[in-house]
């Protein structure tokens, strides 16, 4: 195992709180037997999620700290954000999110615009980050007129994330996706993109993918 992968995850699990390190450990239960997590120390949650998730377990912590609401870490101590945890790790998307309005088989924004056909491939979180540190002021105009997200939302991730304009944009990215799921891909959020007032090299970045 690597070291800076040992000194990362220590370092996170001691900047969290104890009550929301008391819930991380929670959280990971039904991943890990909860008689290893009841009564461990920050070191030996570590050991376990070195030994359990080898190669992942900072992608795993970073899951993790998108469920306490802590995007300040996996920012400041540049967490993996790409999808490669294997099946069954914790953190699924959330499944009981309500789609909105449109035909549930198929990819759609408000408007009612179809998304092109190209590339099904679904964005990572390291490409909705790339996005959200391009979006700028008018990201909640984004979130409400193209993405069909609900101003109220928007509001409470700008609450959770205070004084950090990329996050919120990043979260309300991971909000469409989450609510998209497998219809969150790059065509899709250039089709919902076509009409809004962003930077254009959003566009431009979207459209170097669909060749990926």
């Amino acid at each position: 195992m690597a070291r800076d992968e040992r000194v990362t995850l220590l370092e996170v699990h001691q900047a969290l709180p104890e009550e929301q390190f008391e819930k991380l450990k929670f959280l990971l239960e039904g991943q890990v037997p909860a008689g290893l997590l009841l009564s461990s120390s920050r070191p030996e949650v570590c050991r376990i999620l070195l030994q359990r998730f080898p190669g992942n377990s900072l992608r795993v912590t970073a899951r993790l700290l998108r469920q306490l609401g802590r995007l300040d870490l996996i920012q400041h101590f540049q967490l993996p954000l790409e999808e490669q945890i294997p099946e069954g790790t914790p953190w699924e998307p959330n499944r009981d999110t309500p789609k909105v309005r449109g035909n549930p088989t198929s990819g759609h924004c408000p408007g009612g615009i179809p998304a092109p056909t190209m590339n099904p491939r679904r964005l990572t979180e390291k490409e909705l980050m790339q996005v959200a540190q391009r979006l700028g002021r008018n990201w909640k105009e984004v979130g409400i007129l193209h993405l069909g997200l609900e101003q109220c939302r928007l509001e409470q991730i700008q609450e959770e994330n205070p004084s950090n304009p990329i996050l919120w944009s990043f979260e309300m990215l991971q909000e469409w996706r989450r609510r998209e799921r497998q219809e969150a891909t790059v065509s899709q959020l250039l089709s919902c993109f076509e009409h809004a007032q962003i930077d254009p090299g959003i566009l431009d970045f979207l459209q170097s993918l669909q060749g990926d």
